[in-house]
């Protein structure tokens, strides 16, 4: 069985979610399935310093930047089918937000990456399994605004701390036509109709621990449908 990892760079500020990218392959790992780590060759928004969460004047590219948490080993998004895959995980970042859709920028109504909504749509239509961390549920919702689909996901709870807008959030996801439930750290939403799972993750907060467990059941749960399928 090969899980599918798509990356948005390295780096919770500009890109994938490093903790969570990780966590997330070696639970793919530990379910006896194999990861392969997935990524666009296109420059990132922009790149931050994680020392200081200043902008740099420099660029870098997603599937360069992602090689490094992949070790090398990074396929390009255009080389990808679900033919090649039997489900996917969606780390969050703030990559998702900015580089594989515009919603850091212009909430809801931020463009997503053509490549990255062929891909997700092509999964669900063919009822292979996605599972999106942390703030990726702005990426599904974004990849199904407009069509039939109607995912229910989750991006975290209100009654919990978090340094992010669950509400605002959880509102721009159903101004595209999702729908959306509160879930913490230790819980996951399922939408059985469409085999979608998501875990809040960094989205709470929480530490290490807590994006283990968070990403370990998400992870779990993508096993379980792709096993029953």
């Amino acid at each position: 069985m090969k899980i599918g990892v798509l990356l948005s760079g390295c780096g919770v500020f500009d890109g994938a979610e490093i903790q969570e990218s990780v966590l997330a392959m070696l639970a793919i790992k530990e379910e006896g399935a194999e990861y392969v780590c997935i990524s666009i060759d296109r420059d990132q928004h922009h790149v931050i310093d994680h020392t200081k969460g200043e902008e740099q004047s420099e660029k870098r590219n997603m599937l360069v930047e992602a090689a490094r948490i992949a070790r090398g080993a990074i396929k390009n998004i255009n080389e990808i089918t679900p033919a090649d895959i039997d489900g996917l995980v969606i780390p969050g970042g703030f990559g998702s937000a900015k580089n594989f859709t515009k919603w850091a920028f212009e909430g809801p109504e931020g463009e997503i990456l053509p490549e990255v909504k062929l891909l997700l749509v092509n999964m669900v239509n063919v009822g292979k399994p996605i599972a999106a961390l942390c703030v990726s549920p702005v990426v599904l919702a974004k990849a199904f605004e407009g069509s039939d689909i109607h995912p229910l996901m989750t991006i975290g709870t209100t009654k919990s701390k978090s340094e992010y807008d669950i509400s605002g959030f959880s509102q721009g996801l159903e101004a595209t036509g999702a729908k959306s439930e509160m879930r913490d750290i230790d819980e996951i939403t399922f939408d059985e109709e469409n085999k979608i799972i998501t875990a809040p993750c960094y989205m709470m907060d929480t530490d290490i621990l807590g994006i283990r467990q968070s990403s370990q059941l998400a992870v779990k749960k993508l096993i379980e449908v792709c096993k029953a399928s």
